[in-house]
Protein backbone atom coordinates (compact mmCIF):
# COMPACT_ATOMS: atom_id res chain seq x y z
CA UNK A 1 0.00 0.00 0.00
CA UNK A 2 1.26 3.59 -0.96
CA UNK A 3 2.07 5.63 2.40
CA UNK A 4 0.06 8.62 2.07
CA UNK A 5 0.77 11.52 4.54
CA UNK A 6 -2.20 13.72 5.88
CA UNK A 7 -0.11 16.84 5.18
CA UNK A 8 -2.59 19.45 7.89
CA UNK A 9 -2.21 16.60 10.20
CA UNK A 10 1.90 16.63 10.11
CA UNK A 11 1.48 20.52 10.16
CA UNK A 12 -0.30 20.43 12.76
CA UNK A 13 2.04 18.12 14.62
CA UNK A 14 4.84 20.09 13.92
CA UNK A 15 3.37 23.30 15.12
CA UNK A 16 2.59 21.40 18.32
CA UNK A 17 6.10 20.61 18.87
CA UNK A 18 7.55 23.47 18.34
CA UNK A 19 8.26 24.36 21.82
CA UNK A 20 10.08 20.80 22.87
CA UNK A 21 11.19 20.14 19.74
CA UNK A 22 14.79 21.39 20.56
CA UNK A 23 15.62 19.69 23.71
CA UNK A 24 13.99 16.30 22.38
CA UNK A 25 15.54 16.15 18.69
CA UNK A 26 19.35 15.18 19.56
CA UNK A 27 19.34 12.99 16.28
CA UNK A 28 18.05 15.56 14.07
CA UNK A 29 20.73 17.80 14.81
CA UNK A 30 23.60 15.36 15.06
CA UNK A 31 22.77 14.28 11.51
CA UNK A 32 22.27 18.34 10.76
CA UNK A 33 25.86 18.84 11.91
CA UNK A 34 27.00 15.65 9.37
CA UNK A 35 25.78 17.18 7.18
CA UNK A 36 27.13 20.92 7.05
CA UNK A 37 30.57 19.15 7.30
CA UNK A 38 29.93 17.47 3.93
CA UNK A 39 29.75 20.81 2.72
CA UNK A 40 33.26 21.82 3.85
CA UNK A 41 34.61 19.47 0.90
CA UNK A 42 32.45 20.97 -1.83
CA UNK A 43 33.58 24.09 -3.85
CA UNK A 44 30.52 26.42 -3.65
CA UNK A 45 30.08 30.63 -3.55
CA UNK A 46 26.39 31.05 -3.06
CA UNK A 47 23.93 33.58 -3.76
CA UNK A 48 20.61 32.18 -2.61
CA UNK A 49 20.40 29.36 -0.31
CA UNK A 50 17.16 27.53 0.35
CA UNK A 51 16.69 25.58 3.73
CA UNK A 52 14.21 23.22 2.79
CA UNK A 53 12.52 21.71 6.01
CA UNK A 54 14.05 24.19 8.30
CA UNK A 55 12.54 23.47 11.67
CA UNK A 56 13.37 25.56 14.21
CA UNK A 57 16.97 26.36 12.22
CA UNK A 58 19.48 24.20 13.39
CA UNK A 59 21.37 24.95 10.06
CA UNK A 60 20.43 28.64 9.77
CA UNK A 61 23.62 30.04 12.04
CA UNK A 62 26.36 27.87 10.24
CA UNK A 63 24.95 28.30 6.90
CA UNK A 64 25.41 32.08 7.52
CA UNK A 65 28.80 31.63 9.13
CA UNK A 66 30.24 29.32 5.75
CA UNK A 67 28.16 31.49 3.48
CA UNK A 68 28.44 34.92 4.85
CA UNK A 69 27.54 37.04 1.49
CA UNK A 70 24.52 34.44 0.75
CA UNK A 71 20.75 34.77 1.25
CA UNK A 72 19.20 32.20 3.12
CA UNK A 73 15.38 31.42 2.99
CA UNK A 74 13.94 29.40 5.58
CA UNK A 75 11.17 26.91 4.19
CA UNK A 76 9.44 24.55 6.31
CA UNK A 77 5.69 22.76 6.34
CA UNK A 78 4.91 24.59 9.87
CA UNK A 79 4.47 28.01 10.27
CA UNK A 80 5.38 27.63 14.30
CA UNK A 81 8.71 26.08 13.14
CA UNK A 82 9.62 29.00 10.92
CA UNK A 83 8.78 31.61 13.73
CA UNK A 84 11.63 29.86 15.82
CA UNK A 85 14.12 29.61 12.75
CA UNK A 86 14.12 32.64 12.06
CA UNK A 87 15.36 34.00 15.04
CA UNK A 88 18.43 32.07 14.57
CA UNK A 89 19.72 34.40 11.86
CA UNK A 90 22.85 36.70 12.36
CA UNK A 91 20.88 40.54 13.37
CA UNK A 92 22.01 42.28 10.34
CA UNK A 93 21.07 39.09 7.89
CA UNK A 94 17.49 38.15 8.65
CA UNK A 95 16.75 35.28 6.74
CA UNK A 96 13.54 34.82 4.45
CA UNK A 97 10.58 32.43 5.95
CA UNK A 98 8.20 30.87 3.50
CA UNK A 99 5.71 28.27 4.51
CA UNK A 100 4.44 25.61 2.22
CA UNK A 101 5.22 21.72 0.99
CA UNK A 102 8.65 20.80 -0.67
CA UNK A 103 6.44 18.93 -2.98
CA UNK A 104 5.24 22.42 -4.68
CA UNK A 105 7.52 25.03 -3.60
CA UNK A 106 6.78 28.33 -4.35
CA UNK A 107 9.81 29.53 -6.15
CA UNK A 108 10.73 30.76 -9.33
CA UNK A 109 12.75 28.28 -11.58
CA UNK A 110 16.31 28.60 -10.73
CA UNK A 111 16.21 30.95 -8.06
CA UNK A 112 19.18 28.81 -5.63
CA UNK A 113 22.44 27.78 -5.76
CA UNK A 114 21.81 25.24 -2.70
CA UNK A 115 19.67 23.78 -1.49
CA UNK A 116 20.08 22.03 1.88
CA UNK A 117 17.41 19.81 3.68
CA UNK A 118 18.08 18.18 6.86
CA UNK A 119 15.37 15.24 7.13
CA UNK A 120 12.35 17.07 5.96
CA UNK A 121 11.89 15.01 2.47
CA UNK A 122 10.99 11.43 4.07
CA UNK A 123 7.22 13.57 5.15
CA UNK A 124 7.21 13.52 0.94
CA UNK A 125 4.29 11.75 -0.20
CA UNK A 126 5.28 12.24 -3.74
CA UNK A 127 9.23 12.09 -3.69
CA UNK A 128 9.72 12.38 -7.21
CA UNK A 129 7.81 15.48 -6.95
CA UNK A 130 10.09 16.94 -4.66
CA UNK A 131 13.48 15.96 -6.14
CA UNK A 132 11.77 17.59 -9.64
CA UNK A 133 10.71 20.75 -7.93
CA UNK A 134 14.33 20.48 -6.16
CA UNK A 135 15.82 20.79 -9.65
CA UNK A 136 13.49 23.09 -11.26
CA UNK A 137 14.35 25.76 -8.50
CA UNK A 138 17.80 25.67 -8.88
CA UNK A 139 20.39 27.12 -11.04
CA UNK A 140 22.74 25.38 -13.58
CA UNK A 141 25.71 24.77 -11.26
CA UNK A 142 23.68 24.56 -8.22
CA UNK A 143 23.73 22.08 -5.57
CA UNK A 144 21.49 19.62 -3.77
CA UNK A 145 22.68 18.64 -0.39
CA UNK A 146 20.16 16.46 1.87
CA UNK A 147 19.85 13.66 4.50
CA UNK A 148 16.71 11.75 4.85
CA UNK A 149 15.64 8.07 6.84
CA UNK A 150 16.13 4.74 5.12
CA UNK A 151 14.28 1.81 6.03
CA UNK A 152 15.92 0.05 8.83
CA UNK A 153 14.83 3.77 10.86
CA UNK A 154 13.24 2.58 14.22
CA UNK A 155 13.22 -1.10 12.80
CA UNK A 156 12.69 -2.31 16.83
CA UNK A 157 9.73 -0.25 17.23
CA UNK A 158 8.65 -1.27 14.12
CA UNK A 159 8.92 -5.28 15.03
CA UNK A 160 7.57 -4.66 18.32
CA UNK A 161 4.52 -3.05 17.25
CA UNK A 162 3.57 -5.75 14.78
CA UNK A 163 3.39 -7.87 18.22
CA UNK A 164 0.41 -5.74 19.51
CA UNK A 165 -1.74 -5.07 16.65
CA UNK A 166 -1.60 -4.53 12.79
CA UNK A 167 -2.32 -1.12 12.52
CA UNK A 168 0.92 1.39 11.47
CA UNK A 169 2.41 2.81 14.12
CA UNK A 170 5.97 3.71 12.37
CA UNK A 171 6.18 5.21 8.64
CA UNK A 172 8.21 3.33 5.85
CA UNK A 173 11.46 5.00 4.34
CA UNK A 174 12.52 5.25 1.09
CA UNK A 175 15.46 2.88 0.09
CA UNK A 176 18.97 4.78 -0.67
CA UNK A 177 19.19 3.19 -4.21
CA UNK A 178 15.62 4.24 -4.81
CA UNK A 179 16.49 7.78 -4.11
CA UNK A 180 19.42 8.11 -5.89
CA UNK A 181 17.38 6.49 -9.29
CA UNK A 182 14.96 9.19 -7.87
CA UNK A 183 17.45 12.12 -8.82
CA UNK A 184 18.84 10.53 -12.13
CA UNK A 185 14.68 10.75 -12.90
CA UNK A 186 14.49 14.39 -11.72
CA UNK A 187 17.67 15.43 -14.03
CA UNK A 188 19.89 15.47 -11.74
CA UNK A 189 23.56 14.90 -12.46
CA UNK A 190 26.33 13.27 -10.37
CA UNK A 191 24.13 12.09 -7.50
CA UNK A 192 26.16 10.44 -4.59
CA UNK A 193 24.64 8.67 -1.98
CA UNK A 194 26.13 7.43 1.63
CA UNK A 195 24.14 5.79 4.56
CA UNK A 196 25.21 4.99 8.36
CA UNK A 197 23.20 3.79 11.04
CA UNK A 198 23.03 5.44 14.32
CA UNK A 199 21.60 3.74 17.66
CA UNK A 200 20.33 5.92 19.99
CA UNK A 201 20.19 4.30 23.17
CA UNK A 202 16.95 4.86 25.96
CA UNK A 203 15.88 3.46 29.25
CA UNK A 204 12.55 2.80 28.49
CA UNK A 205 10.48 2.68 25.10
CA UNK A 206 8.41 5.23 26.36
CA UNK A 207 10.72 7.72 26.79
CA UNK A 208 11.13 7.28 22.88
CA UNK A 209 7.96 7.57 22.17
CA UNK A 210 7.65 10.91 23.85
CA UNK A 211 11.09 12.39 22.14
CA UNK A 212 8.97 11.27 18.48
CA UNK A 213 6.08 13.15 20.26
CA UNK A 214 8.07 15.90 21.11
CA UNK A 215 9.45 16.42 17.85
CA UNK A 216 6.35 16.09 15.85
CA UNK A 217 7.34 12.75 14.49
CA UNK A 218 4.49 10.82 15.81
CA UNK A 219 2.02 11.24 12.76
CA UNK A 220 1.82 7.65 11.27
CA UNK A 221 0.93 7.26 7.12
CA UNK A 222 -2.44 6.24 5.65
CA UNK A 223 -4.50 7.95 8.37
CA UNK A 224 -4.02 7.19 11.61
CA UNK A 225 -5.56 4.02 13.95
CA UNK A 226 -8.85 4.50 15.84
CA UNK A 227 -9.40 4.96 19.41
CA UNK A 228 -6.34 6.17 21.95
CA UNK A 229 -3.63 3.83 22.66
CA UNK A 230 -4.93 1.04 25.85
CA UNK A 231 -2.78 0.35 28.84
CA UNK A 232 -2.80 -3.39 28.08
CA UNK A 233 -1.36 -2.10 24.13
CA UNK A 234 1.38 -0.21 25.95
CA UNK A 235 2.36 -3.15 28.41
CA UNK A 236 2.27 -5.14 25.80
CA UNK A 237 5.06 -3.07 23.27
CA UNK A 238 7.12 -2.73 26.38
CA UNK A 239 7.42 -6.35 26.96
CA UNK A 240 7.87 -6.54 23.47
CA UNK A 241 10.96 -4.15 23.10
CA UNK A 242 12.79 -5.88 25.86
CA UNK A 243 14.03 -8.80 23.92
CA UNK A 244 16.38 -5.38 22.49
CA UNK A 245 17.51 -4.97 25.96
CA UNK A 246 21.43 -4.99 25.77
CA UNK A 247 23.52 -3.36 29.18
CA UNK A 248 20.70 -2.42 30.38
CA UNK A 249 19.48 0.00 27.38
CA UNK A 250 17.07 -0.22 24.59
CA UNK A 251 18.55 0.51 20.84
CA UNK A 252 16.58 2.57 18.94
CA UNK A 253 17.97 2.52 15.25
CA UNK A 254 18.45 5.13 12.56
CA UNK A 255 19.43 4.72 8.76
CA UNK A 256 20.64 7.96 8.07
CA UNK A 257 20.38 8.28 3.80
CA UNK A 258 22.94 11.62 2.61
CA UNK A 259 22.91 12.46 -0.70
CA UNK A 260 24.41 15.46 -2.74
CA UNK A 261 23.73 15.93 -6.85
CA UNK A 262 24.08 18.66 -8.99
CA UNK A 263 22.40 20.61 -11.89
CA UNK A 264 24.47 20.26 -14.84
CA UNK A 265 26.70 23.09 -16.58
CA UNK A 266 30.11 23.48 -17.98
CA UNK A 267 31.47 24.19 -14.24
CA UNK A 268 29.62 20.81 -12.44
CA UNK A 269 32.11 18.43 -13.97
CA UNK A 270 33.80 17.77 -10.48
CA UNK A 271 32.79 14.82 -8.59
CA UNK A 272 33.16 12.83 -5.43
CA UNK A 273 33.87 9.42 -4.83
CA UNK A 274 30.83 7.04 -3.48
CA UNK A 275 31.42 6.01 -0.32
CA UNK A 276 29.14 3.76 2.09
CA UNK A 277 29.74 4.50 5.68
CA UNK A 278 28.48 2.00 8.70
CA UNK A 279 28.48 4.14 11.77
CA UNK A 280 27.11 2.95 15.32
CA UNK A 281 26.78 5.05 18.38
CA UNK A 282 24.83 6.09 21.57
CA UNK A 283 23.68 9.46 21.64
CA UNK A 284 21.08 9.19 24.22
Amino acid sequence: MTQVFDQQRVRKAFDKAADSYDEAAVLQKEVCKRLLEKLDVVRLSPDWILDAGTGTGEAVKPLQKKYKKAELVLFDLSESMLQKAVKQGALLRKPHQVCGNIESLPFANQSFDLLFSNLAMQWCNDLGAALTEFKRVLKPGALLQFATFGPDTLKELRASWGKVDEAVHVNSFVDMHDIGDGLLQAGFAEPVMESEIITVNYKEVDTLMQDLRDIGANVTANGHRQGLLTRNMLKQLRAAYEVYRQADVLPATYEIVYGHAWVSDSKSGAGHEDIEVVFNGGLR
